[in-house]
């Protein structure tokens, strides 16, 4: 068995590293040179735990090879970014790009699956109109199946063994080629479906989760209003064994929650109206966030002031920043204060970033947390105390502990904090720093 995998970002180069662990020969794809090169010199390119261990096993047992074109194999997996236009449609030209690239390569027997996720009947057209321009007969001589990726970066080489997998095929022998293939590996069920009920399952999960965000971000902005602690009101109904509110935030980030819904409303907008409404809310978040650093520190024109800005991943503990509400906030931000940003993960070059949580917070007026890192919730206040010039901390995550931060001396406020908390928080600041 030999697999070509075509992607190696988030999810194409740790699915290539965990079949070629399992036996499988595999050729890896990237039109990025530079990622291939780095791979090619044993690196991996994306923040992972045990994702470097693992391919050092796998390039030193000689199963695993790179390029920036395909090889011929036994089976293809199209694992390409689907990102989505400034209208909010989908955008398939990768996955056009990719099902393209692979076409001189293909023999009859080959099996053809798709894991990036993508808009419902993606398969049925546009993959397989590209397909049916070779020799071959589709359904008997080439096989086709949607299998998308179900994993939680962070955690992506535990759960892609262990969660139950989804495979819709175009017809039976697709899908049951496509599931002998992940047995390799995967411990979980393999549930078989048609192409494009696959297709909206994986849809579906991430549209659930930005539903649930949304109303949390939504209950967050009544409490500010009705004057009760949000936090609190959400763990305590929680308690009840049929109910799992997530947590609010400063908005809802990368490939998969932020962008999914939009494939759904883009094929039926005249009925996903509460997919748009919770979409709409959740995109919304950065300006709510904006709008609250300027109550809590009003800008004062060209004497900019600075802030120290924490985090920006889409979600704690990874490098990943697409669709991050913080890198969006962060933009907005620019216009008022002087950023000093720091996130200890994150390694690409932005302006105003800094080396270390100590470049970070001296000097600032303002401390805005808008990512989880566990880096975050180990800081010790009482050791940044002497180098901000005003201890006042806006926590958009919940992150770090409120008592210990008000016992350092620091102001705290929390995202959804009753507006009444935030005008004496905003009144005791002007008064300790008149």
């Amino acid at each position: 068995m030999k697999l070509c995998v075509i992607g190696l970002g988030y999810i194409g180069l740790p699915t290539a590293i965990m079949f070629a662990k399992h036996g499988v020969e595999v050729h890896g794809v990237d039109i990025n040179p530079d990622v291939v090169t780095k791979l090619l010199n044993g690196q991996i390119h994306i923040e992972e735990p045990g994702l470097q261990e693992m391919l050092d096993e796998v390039i030193q047992a000689k199963q695993l090879s790179f390029g920036v074109v395909p090889d011929q194999a036994d089976a293809f997996i199209i694992a390409v970014p689907t990102p989505i236009n400034n209208d909010k449609t989908a955008n398939v030209d990768y996955v056009i790009d990719a099902t393209h690239s692979i076409i001189p390569f293909l023999k009859k027997g080959d099996l053809i699956i798709l894991e990036s996720t993508v808009p419902p009947r993606t398969i049925e057209d546009v993959v397989i109109p590209i397909l049916e321009k070779t020799k071959f007969d589709i359904g008997n001589e080439l096989f086709v199946s949607h299998s998308p990726e179900r994993v939680l970066p962070g955690q992506l080489l535990f759960e892609l063994v262990q969660n139950d997998r989804i495979v819709g095929g175009i017809n039976q022998e697709s899908s049951e080629r496509t599931a002998e293939l992940y047995k390799r590996f995967v411990n979980g069920n393999i549930h078989i479906t048609d192409a494009t009920t696959a297709e909206m399952v994986k849809l579906m999960e991430n549209t659930y989760r930005d539903v649930n965000i949304a109303f949390a971000n939504e209950m967050a902005k009544i409490a500010e209003n009705v004057g009760f602690n949000v936090w609190e009101a959400i763990e305590l109904a929680n308690c009840h064994p049929r109910v799992n509110i997530h947590k609010p935030g400063p908005g809802v980030g990368g490939h998969c929650i932020a962008v999914d819904p939009w494939f759904i409303y883009e094929s039926a907008p005249s009925l996903a109206n509460l997919i748009h409404i919770s979409r709409t809310t959740n995109d919304g978040m950065p300006n709510f966030v904006v709008n609250q650093m300027i109550q809590l520190l009003p800008p004062q024109g060209e004497n900019t002031k600075k802030v120290a800005v924490l985090g920006l991943a889409f979600k704690g503990n990874i490098d990943d920043m697409r669709e991050s509400p913080a890198v969006e906030i962060v933009h907005q931000l620019q216009s008022y204060y002087d950023l000093q940003i720091y996130d200890p993960h994150v390694k690409e070059d932005i302006q105003g970033k800094k080396a270390t949580l100590t470049e970070a917070v001296d000097g600032a007026e303002a401390i805005l947390i808008l990512t989880d890192h566990n880096e975050f919730k180990q800081i010790d206040p009482k050791e940044i105390t002497s180098l901000v010039r005003r201890p006042l901390v806006f926590d958009t995550r919940r992150v770090v502990n409120h008592q210990a931060w008000t016992e350092a001396g620091f102001l705290y406020h929390v995202l959804g904090q009753p507006l009444t908390s935030l005008a004496n928080l905003r009144s005791g600041y002007i008064e300790a720093f008149r």
